[in-house]
This record gives structure tokens, C-alpha cells and sequence, in this order.
């Protein structure tokens, strides 16, 4: 790991990050949460930067995807502790029986397990909100590769966990 890179090219940006994120938030607690995870993924995914680009740039995206990410998990926590699962909305998985729900996170992380790391490492970088573009860079591999292999990681999962369909 770049020790370097992380103090002298990313830490000295702190106070500009924090009110970054204090814009997202509008509370400073969360926006100190919001950096903290933000710069866990900047030492994480340090080696896909590219030395001479908009350094910030890229730290910013990475923020506001995480942002956007932990916005959703919200919800979607709400929803299941409230047990509010609107039956017209076909994004919403959560069991309205707990022990059910339960049993389909084991599952879906077993089922995630046996995806083939080729395909996991490009679903899981989507997943968390990475653009394309990006994951083709960290890969190092064209943009169509990363599309397709996240297509046959959601057909994996399709077919292993055809059992939770709700058409």
C-alpha cells in the first residue's frame, strides 16, 4: 500500500471532503460517518487512481456513491423493521416473516459465495455503486468484459435463486 499517496495526496483534502460530505448529509455526525467510509474505500481501491487525473474528482464519486448506497440500505431497513413491503413494488425482496427473511440472507450469501470470483469481483464493484468505466480500470479489462460478466454473475444468481421470484 501507497502510504505516501494516502497522506500526502489524500488526507491534506479532509477539511474540503468533510464539508463535501456535510452538503449530503446536513449533519455532522453522519458526515464524519460518510467520510470515514468514504476514505475506506479510497485506501481500498487506491491502485485503480490514475496519478495525474482529478484526484478529488475521483473522491468525490466515490463519496457520493457511497452516499446514495447508504441512502438505499436505509430504506430498505426501514421498510423491513417496519414490515412495510408494498406488494406492487417489484424491487422490494423483504420477507414480511422475519425468520423467512432470515433464511433468504443466508441463502443469498451462500448462493454468493459459489459465483466464480471472476464474475464476483465485477458484480460486487457494481453493486456498490461503481460505474463501469471503473471496474474496467481496476479489472484491467475492457468495458463490454465487465458488462458481461456481470450479466452472467445476475444469471448465476437468477437461476440459484429462482425460488424468490415475484413475478
Amino acid at each position: 500500500m501507497n502510504y505516501r499517496f494516502i497522506e500526502d495526496e489524500v488526507l491534506v483534502h479532509t477539511p474540503t471532503l468533510l464539508q463535501y460530505a456535510n452538503k449530503f448529509t446536513q449533519d455532522q455526525n453522519d458526515a464524519e460517518d460518510l467520510l470515514q467510509n468514504t476514505l475506506v474505500k479510497v485506501l481500498k481501491y487506491h491502485k485503480k487512481y490514475v496519478t495525474g487525473t482529478n484526484l478529488l474528482g475521483w473522491i468525490y464519486t466515490i463519496m457520493r456513491n457511497t452516499f446514495i448506497n447508504d441512502c438505499r440500505k436505509r430504506v430498505h431497513q426501514v421498510k423491513y423493521i417496519n414490515g412495510i413491503v408494498d406488494s406492487k413494488d417489484k424491487n422490494s425482496r423483504v420477507s414480511r416473516d422475519r425468520a423467512e427473511g432470515s433464511l433468504m440472507n443466508e441463502e443469498i450469501n451462500t448462493v454468493m459465495k459459489t459465483i466464480p470470483e471472476i464474475y464476483y469481483n465485477a458484480f460486487m464493484m457494481y453493486y456498490e455503486g461503481f460505474k463501469y468505466y471503473e471496474i474496467a480500470e481496476y479489472l484491467g479489462v475492457p468495458e463490454g468484459t465487465v458488462k458481461t460478466r456481470i450479466h452472467t454473475a445476475r444469471k448465476i444468481l437468477q437461476k440459484k435463486l429462482h425460488n424468490y421470484r415475484h413475478d
